[in-house]
């Protein structure tokens, strides 16, 4: 593992059927070997159950300088944190996970539209989180995923509502595959509970 203090922060990982993304491979990770690159999943669609006439435009993510490359954490017992060797994700973590919230409310049918800030696309609502952990647990032997987000009106900035949604799974043993399959797991019940929490929040 290579500890995150001297380690500068790089960008980048497997799907989750397992299959390796040949191109995205990128340089880095430990041994000198090329790192796997692993994905993490949206939601699947569902069939729709009435679209709200609201739109919602989804933030990145912030989180902790380690939370804003794209390696894999693993957090020891004693509170440290190390970069685990061998895997990377298949974007900046923040990013990536924007872009799966984004893809698990469009998959919904419930919302008129869900659009980055980016996007220019006017808006009812802004949904703005943090990271507050997204790593595996060596001393629990879990993958641990502590979002907090809150539901911004548009405008008036108002918090309509704000939750933290925190999922953990446990995984067999530390190492890249374990630990990006437990993470997207995890991911998903977090997702699943977000997504139903946007929808029914007025």
């Amino acid at each position: 593992m290579t500890r995150l203090s001297p380690s500068p922060a790089l960008p980048g990982r497997l799907l989750r059927a397992g299959a390796l993304l040949a191109p995205l491979a990128l340089l880095g990770g430990c041994g000198g070997g090329t790192p796997l690159t692993f994905d993490l999943a949206a939601l699947p669609g569902q069939a729709r159950a009435g679209t709200a006439a609201r739109s919602i435009v989804v933030s990145e993510p912030v989180g902790l300088q380690p939370m804003e490359a794209d390696r894999i954490i693993v957090r020891e017992p004693g509170g440290s944190l190390s970069f685990l060797g061998g895997g990377q994700w298949a974007d900046r973590l923040p990013r990536l996970i924007q872009t799966r919230v984004i893809q698990s409310l469009e998959n919904t049918g419930r919302l008129r539209s869900v659009s980055r800030p980016g996007d220019k696309v006017p808006s009812d609502y802004q949904l703005v989180s943090e990271i507050r952990e997204f790593d595996i647990n060596s001393g629990t032997g879990e993958a641990v995923v502590d979002l907090s987000a809150k539901l911004i009106a548009e405008g008036s900035g108002r918090v309509v509502n704000a939750r933290v949604f925190t999922a953990r799974v446990p995984v067999q043993k530390v190492d890249p595959q374990s630990a990006a399959a437990g993470l997207d797991a995890a991911l998903s019940q977090v997702l699943a509970d977000l997504v139903r929490w946007v929808n029914t929040s007025r």
